[in-house]
């Protein structure tokens, strides 16, 4: 296998597309996935997977029925499994790395208009 490096300014330029992850890479059964978010997402959880959610660009809030969390740029959050959850954009369009199982549907137990079933990889 070759090696490759991954700029993420350049990988998140190459698609427009907003709520529609994209798999920069693998780390054994887990998934590194780059997604734009740009307004409200749908509420979900996952029963299985936890996700971690960094603002690369942008700022971004994670609805949560216990109280939103607010983040910018370079913070992270960590929503462990089971946990009911909204992303949304506070701003114009906001870049975000995700760490998660490739198992992780992005809309996890609900299914909308958002629902991703099969990623494409940068």
């Amino acid at each position: 296998m070759k090696l490759q490096k991954v700029n993420l300014a350049d990988a998140f330029a190459s698609f427009s597309d907003p709520w529609s992850p994209k798999v920069a890479g693998d780390i054994n059964a887990m998934q590194i996935k780059l997604a734009k978010f740009d307004g409200k997402f749908d509420w979900h959880h996952h029963e299985q997977e936890d996700e971690l959610f960094l603002v690369v660009k942008g700022k971004m809030r994670m609805g949560l029925r216990s109280g939103d969390i607010d983040l910018d740029e370079g913070e992270m959050i960590i929503v462990p499994h089971g946990v009911e959850h909204c992303p949304e954009a506070l701003t114009d369009e906001c870049h975000v790395l995700m760490l998660e199982p490739n198992t992780t549907l992005n809309t996890g137990n609900v299914i909308t208009e958002k629902t991703v079933n099969n990623l494409d990889r940068l």
